[in-house]
């Protein structure tokens, strides 16, 4: 069953990595979509807030989306579903924005990066979420441009780990309604960072039980079980490793979009992004450390093998030393005409293996 979990998910990798590699010799700024279609069409909601409303609907166009560009207060408009390409130029084109960005966008296989324009800012991060189920991580592209008074947010998949981030809204919890669209990209990574904490507790609960599993009884799954769990691993590290120097770069940025009282709270997100890539390379250093102790176990339950079967074979060795003169055909042999000599040559052999039995056991080889 193991073995089976394992082939399908290394088939669904590949599957993955071949849908993300698109024909080569395109002109830049074309929209290909790399990823699968996850819902029957896109899905646009749109929060329009400030201090003193919250107005929530879901839109239609692109033209409705448009409409909230300059108005008083915040909107945050989210797409969820990113196969129709159509959609995603016209938003490109209502925001003015790059092409580039909106390549970037229907290419799901984007690394963690920010990119800097003269009246946006282009964010590129890895949502992660575990999947009780099958008990792998699973991860998914989610693109934010920031811009003056709006957010807009890209996501492969309706559900996300943002409802804490709309409860403040709705609730007017906290100092989000009081503060502009910087703050709310901040909430919106922070709340992705913050995750990753949870997904990290589920992988340790897995080295756990692995590393327990390898002490009591080494067996053969465990090894692909350790290989399956660095993989994973090294999708983490690959995840949340650029993200460091993504918001690094956001405190560094010199943009009127960020205000001096958001980087504030962008270097609290930046310390949690540390932690986190921290801790993947204790689980890295743990999981390499699980195969060490695998095939140290192995080692040690061959060697006692070994030992035994040494100590059984050199008991022998007299044993057959005498059985094999006593074996020879020769004519005169004074001890085969004594009455009792077969029983002497049996209690013989008797003394000399308990003899060396107690002589293993006195040097503690036993």
């Amino acid at each position: 069953m193991a073995r089976h979990d394992r082939r399908q998910r290394a088939r669904q990798l590949g599957r993955t990595q071949q849908k993300r590699m698109k024909r080569p010799g395109l002109s830049p700024g074309t929209l290909v979509h790399t990823g699968e279609q996850r819902l029957p069409q896109p899905r646009i909601t749109v929060i329009d807030y400030d201090a003193g409303h919250v107005t929530e609907k879901q839109l239609g166009s692109a033209d409705e989306c448009a409409a909230f560009q300059g108005m008083r207060g915040v909107s945050w408009i989210n797409v969820d579903g990113l196969h129709d390409t159509d959609l995603l130029a016209r938003i490109g084109e209502r925001f003015h924005l790059h092409p580039l960005v909106m390549e970037d966008v229907a290419s799901v296989g984007q690394r963690p990066k920010l990119e800097a324009y003269d009246d946006y800012l282009f964010v590129v991060l890895r949502q992660l979420s575990y999947d009780e189920e099958s008990g792998h991580v699973q991860h998914e592209q989610f693109s934010m441009v920031l811009g003056s008074g709006w957010v807009l947010s890209f996501q492969e998949n309706v559900g996300d780990v943002l409802d804490p981030v709309r409860e403040r809204i709705r609730g007017g919890k906290g100092r989000i309604r009081k503060l502009g669209a910087d703050y709310l990209a901040y909430a919106v990574m922070d709340a992705i960072v913050d995750h990753y904490f949870i997904i990290l507790e589920k992988v340790g609960e897995r080295i756990q039980e692995l590393e327990d599993a390898v002490v009591a009884d080494p067996r053969q799954e465990i090894v692909q079980s350790i290989h399956a769990l660095r993989q994973e691993a090294l999708y983490l590290r690959k995840s949340v490793w650029p993200l460091r120097e993504v918001l690094a770069s956001l405190q560094r940025e010199e943009s009127r979009l960020i205000s001096p009282e958001c980087r504030v709270f962008l270097r609290d997100v930046y310390d949690h992004t540390i932690q986190v890539v921290e801790t993947v390379e204790t689980y890295r250093d743990l999981i390499a450390g699980m195969l060490e102790i695998y095939l140290s176990s192995v080692n040690n339950r061959l060697n006692e093998v070994m030992k035994v079967l040494t100590m059984v074979s050199t008991i022998f060795i007299p044993l057959s030393f005498l059985a094999s003169i006593y074996g020879m055909n020769f004519l005169h042999m004074p001890e085969l005409q004594w009455r009792y000599g077969y029983f002497a040559i049996l209690a013989l052999m008797a003394v000399l293996g308990v003899g060396m039995l107690f002589f293993f056991r006195h040097k503690k080889w036993l």
